[in-house]
Order: structure tokens, then C-alpha cells, then sequence
């Protein structure tokens, strides 16, 4: 499941076994530039986007994600360099908690 509003570099569409895309999930592009994958803001970023993902578009697709979980290994892509600090961690920390897993 690519989290992510832009494609991950070096993955071409066609390589990519992807069963969808989850756009609607991806941090806004101000939340994004303002990180900007500074590792000395991920905690405040986790907290911003877990803010943003209050936003009822993204709510929806948290809730589709969450069950997605419940039924299945979920694997969340992103195109982000650095992915250990990605909205890839914070969404897998949430769906781990929620599952009993994280």
C-alpha cells in the first residue's frame, strides 16, 4: 500500500506489485515541507499528522487501512529517503497499536 502522495523513487509502476494506493493518507504538503525529514522534528511531525489524521478524508482512509490490518499483513510504502522516519512509522505505530502488535 503506497502512503504516500508521490511515487518511490526507483520503483517503477510496473515492478511495483501493488494491490492499491492510499493518497488520501499522505501528510498535507505544508505538514511535509515544514518536516522537510529533519530527524530532530519526526517526534512533532508524528503528533502534527496524527492531528491531520483527524481530517474526515483521512480519517476514512485510516479506517480503511485499519481494516485492511485486521484481515491481513499490510506493508506501507512510501517514497520518503529516509522511510524510518516517514508518516510510514507513524501510521504502522498506530495500526500496530490498535492490532495489539506495536
Amino acid at each position: 500500500m503506497l502512503v504516500d502522495r508521490i511515487w518511490a523513487r526507483g520503483l517503477t509502476k510496473d515492478k511495483a506489485d501493488l494491490d492499491e494506493s492510499c493518497k488520501q493518507i499522505a501528510p498535507s504538503t505544508a505538514l511535509r515541507k515544514w518536516y522537510g525529514h529533519d530527524p530532530d522534528r519526526f517526534e512533532q511531525f508524528g503528533r502534527r499528522y496524527r492531528t491531520e489524521l483527524d481530517d474526515p478524508g483521512r480519517a476514512q482512509a485510516l479506517q480503511h487501512l485499519r481494516e485492511l490490518a485486521q484481515h491481513r499483513t499490510l506493508t506501507l510504502l512510501t517514497a520518503a529517503r529516509h522511510a524510518e522516519i516517514s508518516e510510514a512509522v507513524v501510521l504502522a505505530e498506530l495500526l500496530g497499536a490498535e492490532n495489539g502488535t506495536g
